[in-house]
């Protein structure tokens, strides 16, 4: 692992004034130029380095060199936290991740991760989960979504325990199925505490060059978090009519745990910002009516926990959410970014610019077919039509670089930006 290196007096002073153009955009102050930001992930490999997808997710030296190559060569005023966003290979491969195929595990060694949708929970589960989240997670979900648990199902049930009753108790923890787990789990954690000290290293060598992370860590929606990663999209979508009530129940007590844990990650990063991808929210995937029954009312209130923790909320607002903008402006003014991916920034703006600031949303299609001429254009827009009208911007791509986005196109974004306001 490289050593981390100590910051000169110069790239202290850079990495101040680059944080506070951040801050000053969540403040909705004019910072004293557009800041912008830097989000990639495969297209480090197959368009900057030349790298296979594998080699990205598995090789941590060459990742954290790439990326800090990348954050000397754009110079950003904030980028994610690259390394523990993509090196995670290892880690997958060391608790048998199952919701994932990732370069060399599923898909082919130079394609990104995919997301294997699937039902994680059964309709008829919601009682259990409701009554006991934790014994669910231990008895059910776990064995399912990562095979280093599977034995862990054998764990006795806690709540009950009592007296001499605890001794017996105690009897599952000899199975061999549970001490084979529990093995696999222990050289897991050692794995992913390598994984997390290179993404550490990482963070520390571009802040020693002046350059801030954009965000600490990332948390998900409770709709988007039963959605993704319990129910599946089709299940889903059928217990907003079969399992109204119940889906209901379990969105406010999701919202409850998943802000008590966010908050609690969060301060252990020692960075305000929480990155918050939004899946489900687009205008395509549900009606006006049921974004305000089931989506909007839990997420909100995660919001609002997490800004008064003294956190500063960042959701990427995914696909289309035009139709979704004046209910999501609800939230305390000067406390959250809102990233866009399709959303017409113009008319986030005139909707939200008064309420939070904006990051985003060079379109995906222009960075990976247009020529640079035409980025240029397109930067020069959203300046002229956001920036210069008052819109406190951050500067991106839509969803982070795309993996086949020229690099003369990237190049392009970051140079229009200080062209035309800088």
């Amino acid at each position: 692992m490289n050593a981390p290196i100590e910051p000169s007096a110069a790239a202290q002073v850079a990495y101040d004034e680059r944080w506070q153009r951040i801050l000053d955009c969540v403040a909705l102050k004019q910072p004293d130029r557009m800041p912008t930001a830097f989000y990639a992930t495969f297209w480090l490999a197959k368009k900057y380095g030349g790298i296979s997808c594998k080699e990205l997710m598995y090789d941590y030296e060459q990742t954290k060199e790439l990326a800090e190559r990348a954050v000397l060569e754009f110079e950003p005023d904030a980028c994610a936290p690259i390394v523990a966003a993509v090196a995670s290979g290892r880690s997958l491969e060391a608790i048998g991740f199952k919701q994932l195929q990732w370069p060399g595990h599923g898909v082919d060694e130079n394609q990104p991760f995919q997301y294997l949708d699937r039902e994680y929970m059964l309709a008829d589960e919601y009682d259990e989960f409701l009554f006991d989240p934790t014994g669910f997670y231990l008895h059910k979900y776990l064995p399912r979504v990562a095979s280093a648990f599977e034995g862990i199902d054998q764990l006795p049930i806690f709540p009950g325990l009592h007296y001499f009753r605890l001794i017996n108790g105690i009897r599952p923890f000899a199975k061999p199925e549970l001490r084979a787990s529990l093995e696999r789990i222990i050289r897991a954690a050692e794995e992913v505490e390598t994984f997390a000290a290179h993404g550490a290293d990482f963070n520390a060598r571009i802040k020693a060059h002046g350059f801030p992370l954009i965000n600490g860590v990332n948390a998900v929606s409770p709709y988007d978090f039963i959605a993704d990663y319990f129910r599946g999209a089709t299940g889903m979508m059928k217990d907003l009519y079969r399992n109204k009530d119940k889906l209901l129940a379990l969105l406010d007590k999701a919202s409850i745990f998943l802000t008590r844990q966010t908050i609690t990650t969060a301060q252990a990063s020692g960075h305000p910002i929480v990155m918050i991808p939004i899946h489900w929210a687009p205008d395509a995937f549900m009606s006006d009516k049921q974004f305000q029954t089931f989506w909007w009312p839990p997420f909100r209130k995660m919001l609002i926990g997490l800004i008064d923790a003294g956190l500063i909320p960042m959701p990427l607002w995914e696909a289309d959410c035009t139709k979704r903008l004046e209910t999501i402006r609800d939230v305390p003014a000067g406390k959250c970014i809102y990233w866009f991916e399709r959303t017409d920034m113009v008319k986030a703006f005139e909707v939200l610019g008064d309420v939070v600031a904006l990051r985003g949303n060079l379109s995906p299609s222009l960075l990976t077919t247009g020529r640079p001429e035409e980025v240029d254009a397109a930067v020069k827009h959203l300046v002229d039509n956001v920036w210069n009208k008052g819109g406190k911007l951050i500067l991106d791509a839509a969803f982070g670089i795309p993996d086949e986005t020229p690099v003369d196109n990237v190049r392009a974004m970051y140079a229009a930006a200080r062209k035309y306001a800088g």
